[in-house]
């Protein structure tokens, strides 16, 4: 139940093999805190190079294995830069504000990366209704990590599930590679 799911994701779309480090919350291991200093997952580790942050870790595993075909064509880097990143800047904090119960006064809307909740919901809809990927008419990587935010907001009530959400993540949720990541991430689960 944590980031790692997106990465885990990212991975079974590229189709490469990878090696899994469970990490226990309550020591965390030296390895992790070696590569990542806030110790946080997913964090990643390919020929030398570590990557952390879920969008770095799908922007990165898009071109380190472009045979998978999910790295932007050059119609396509645009909206796929603009929707990932809105998505884990903006939209990231504007879910975590709400969670958090956090009131940006109107009068200072202006100083955050997303308005208002409301403006920020209105425009992920957008970017998710404008073609049936955030990138165009293709399945990319950008729809890896945005998917997972917009899955991972409406299960838990934090995004209304609009039209719009619900129409992408079906599009989503019906890829080989996803449910693969969501199978073996469920069977890692402690038994309730």
């Amino acid at each position: 139940m944590s980031r790692g799911r997106i990465a885990r994701w990212m991975l079974e779309e590229t189709g490469e093999p990878y090696e899994t480090v469970l990490v226990d919350w309550t020591d965390k291991p030296t390895a992790l805190l070696a590569a990542n200093p806030l110790g946080k997952v997913p964090t990643i580790e390919h020929d030398g190079h570590v990557v952390s942050e879920a969008a770095a870790i799908c922007a990165y595993c898009a071109e380190a294995f472009p045979a998978a075909g999910l790295a932007p064509t050059a119609a396509e880097r645009a909206p796929y830069l603009r929707w990932m990143f809105f998505t884990a800047g903006p939209l990231e904090a504007a879910m975590m504000d709400k969670a958090l119960g956090a009131e940006v006064p109107a009068a200072k809307r202006g100083m955050v990366g997303y308005g208002s909740f409301a403006e920020a919901v209105d425009t992920l809809e957008h970017a998710v209704s404008r073609a049936p990927y955030v990138a165009g008419d293709r399945f990319t990587a950008a729809d890896v990590y945005v998917g997972s935010a917009v899955g991972w907001f409406t299960q838990f009530g934090m995004l209304d599930k609009r039209p719009a959400f619900t129409d992408y993540l079906a599009r989503l949720w019906n890829r080989p590679a996803w449910v693969r990541a969501r199978e073996i991430d469920d069977a890692l689960m402690p038994a309730a």
